[in-house]
């Protein structure tokens, strides 16, 4: 039996704590270890003992609280002690008290893939909590990473990661960070060392990057692995492929015939292929629905595409398994994709052959083009690269083994929304006005799930869209959903009361009604860190004002042209006649990667976007 190496007497008071790591922090990770011994291909021994001091309720998620098995895997330990600021024992949690639930609750396909999670609700703060574990599983395929840090507002007295393997087999590894951190790491014929102590929380910054591009960390591999009953070899990405396309996918993809019917029918008018795969696609939109079970908690193979067809649910990997025999029925050739899925973007990396990724889309090869589905959505359009999986490295399964291919990305300009409209304010300072918008790109998505929302939903999203209109009251809406070209149109009409400042003879209002930009990212006296804009956009604004009747134009704000390395920002006032005011507004926000030292600059480029957003009209009275 392994067994971690740590001395069982510790002090477990806060005092125990240096000052130094307590700036900043909600928790302080006291002691975190894994000890991971694979004893043969088909043969793992996980270990873990974790000590955090949780300082405040945000620290609870740095609590390991949730432990994963299934029928490859065995949890043979299980046990958390909670002691009090002083470090007196004030509970023992065992592991038959760790609340057993399936991760698909309520879906009897998915019963072998279960979790035990610690149900404890602490009643004061700071506290410190000890939890052990121990596993063992069969599966190779997916080692630990270690991750030190994995959070924001967290320090760290100490963690240590362990690993050892048989001589004939060879750990693979991609280390990450580890420049300006004393990491000592100690390597044998048989086993690798990782230890570092004493780093201090950093303190969340706005667009600041995720905490694996600042700490360090470390993904593994085996070159001869176990997975779900099946033994690999993670030589190439072409191996890796084959050995993934042979042993997981081969025999999950029958289709029943009344279904294979089915198909051929629905798309026996179509000639294009992508004409057939839309049709399909929506199909499997309409007859399934998506349960999710990420990649690396509910196993690598999907559930077969009979089981899902009969169902008519299952998570990503299962629905993507199932479009792609269903469109096999009709001739149309699709790869099994395997991705990191998430708003920030991870790649699958070319440089570690190892199993990676956390989620599955499709792949269609057609015409020099890949067209990339996301199976698990019921209203995506098809072909659509939302922020989830847009821009970054996959790996497609094809039957002559793996390659890795980059998925589709939309440029800045391409995340577009444009406006067109007009509003009146009248000599008692209200408002009606209507704008039509249309949204592109990454912006379309934030959009087209508004058609199917509720009246009273869609009228809570406008008057926060809109929130310098106070009062607002929404008359109309009209929305088109162009799936085909990926657009969604708007059509607002509003009004609202007292939008304008009458003072005397004058009235006075913002030029400004429907996008104003209020996103000024927070001053830091002393910033901390580099700073990303993941996704950049444009819009483009053409509005018109119809002013009373009886005022005329006292000052129009002013023209404003600015050029930045982060953005491009420019508005245009005009007199039309004597009654009209033509506003032309543009902003591009530029994705990048930039140091902490130019981020005051980009704050203050942001910061004179918002000003001059809100910039007003002055009228008075005609005499």
């Amino acid at each position: 039996m392994t067994t971690l190496t740590f001395a069982q007497q510790y002090d477990y008071s806060v005092m125990g704590i240096p000052d130094s790591l307590k700036v900043n922090a909600s928790a302080v990770v006291r002691l975190d270890e894994t000890a991971i011994r694979v004893t043969s291909v088909k043969s793992m021994l996980i270990l873990t003992r974790q000590i955090v001091t949780v300082l405040d309720a945000n620290g609870l998620s740095s609590v390991d609280r949730t432990f994963y098995y299934d029928k490859s895997s065995k949890i043979t330990n299980l046990e958390a002690i909670v002691y009090d600021t002083n470090g007196k024992e004030i509970k023992r949690i065992k592991k038959k008290d760790f609340i057993d639930h399936s991760v698909a609750d309520g879906f009897s396909v998915f019963t072998d893939n279960r979790a035990l999670s610690m149900d404890y609700t602490p009643t004061g703060y700071p506290f410190t909590i000890e939890v052990k574990s121990e596993i063992e599983t069969n599966n190779t395929g997916v080692i630990r990473p270690w991750l030190p840090v994995n959070a924001y507002n967290q320090s760290l007295m100490k963690s240590e990661y362990r690993i050892s393997y048989p001589t004939d087999m060879e750990l693979k590894s991609k280390e990450y960070n580890f420049s300006g951190f004393d990491v000592k790491k100690i390597q044998t014929q048989a086993s690798r060392i990782y230890v570092i102590e004493n780093i201090p929380a950093l303190r969340y910054e706005e667009y600041a990057p995720s905490v694996t591009k600042l700490f360090p960390f470390v993904r593994f591999g085996l070159n001869k692995f176990a997975l779900e009953g099946t033994e690999g070899v993670a030589d190439s990405w072409k191996d890796f492929g084959l050995w993934m396309n042979e042993k997981l996918l081969n025999d999950v993809k029958e289709i029943p015939l009344e279904t294979q019917l089915s198909i051929k029918k629905l798309v026996e008018q179509e000639k294009d292929p992508i004409a057939k795969a839309k049709k399909i696609y929506k199909y499997v939109q309409d007859k399934t629905r998506y349960i999710s079970v990420q990649v690396g908690i509910g196993g690598w193979k999907p559930m077969k595409a009979a089981d899902v067809d009969r169902l008519g649910y299952g998570d990503c990997k299962a629905l993507s398994n199932y479009t792609k025999a269903l469109l096999e029925v009709v001739g149309i050739p699709s790869f099994y994709t395997v991705i990191y899925g998430g708003i920030q973007r991870q790649d699958v990396l070319d440089d570690l052959v190892s199993i990676q990724g956390n989620h599955a889309i499709l792949t269609i090869p057609y015409e020099d083009k890949n067209y990339f589905m996301e199976c698990t959505s019921q209203t995506t359009p098809f072909g659509y690269q939302g922020k989830f999986t847009d821009g970054r490295m996959a790996l497609l399964i094809k039957p002559e083994g793996g390659e890795l291919v980059k998925t589709d990305e939309t440029s800045d300009v391409e995340n577009s929304q444009k406006s067109k409209g007009s509003f009146v304010v009248d000599a008692q300072g209200d408002f009606k006005g209507e704008v039509v918008i249309l949204s592109g790109g990454t912006q379309y998505e934030s959009k087209y799930l508004l058609s199917r929302k509720a009246k009273e939903e869609q009228d809570k999203f406008y008057k926060n869209y809109f929130f310098n209109i106070e009062n607002l009251k929404v008359n109309t809406l009209q929305f088109e959903d162009d799936r085909d070209n990926v657009q969604f149109k708007e059509t607002v009409n509003v009004q609202a009361e007292h939008y304008a400042t009458l003072s005397g003879e004058r009235i006075l209002f913002p030029a400004n009604a429907f996008n104003v930009n209020r996103l000024v990212p927070q001053r830091y006296r002393s910033r901390k860190l580099p700073f990303q804009i993941e996704r950049g956009y444009q819009d483009y604004d053409e509005i018109i004002i119809q002013l009373p009747q009886g005022y005329v134009v006292e000052g129009l704000p002013q023209n404003t042209i600015l050029n930045t390395k982060y953005g491009d920002y420019k508005t245009e006032y005009t007199l039309q006649g004597t009654d009209k005011v033509v506003v032309i507004r543009s902003l591009l926000l530029k994705r990048g990667k930039y140091p902490k030292e130019e981020y005051e600059e980009f704050r203050k480029f942001m910061e004179i976007t918002a000003r001059n957003d809100n910039a007003k009209i002055s009228l008075i009275k005609n005499k």
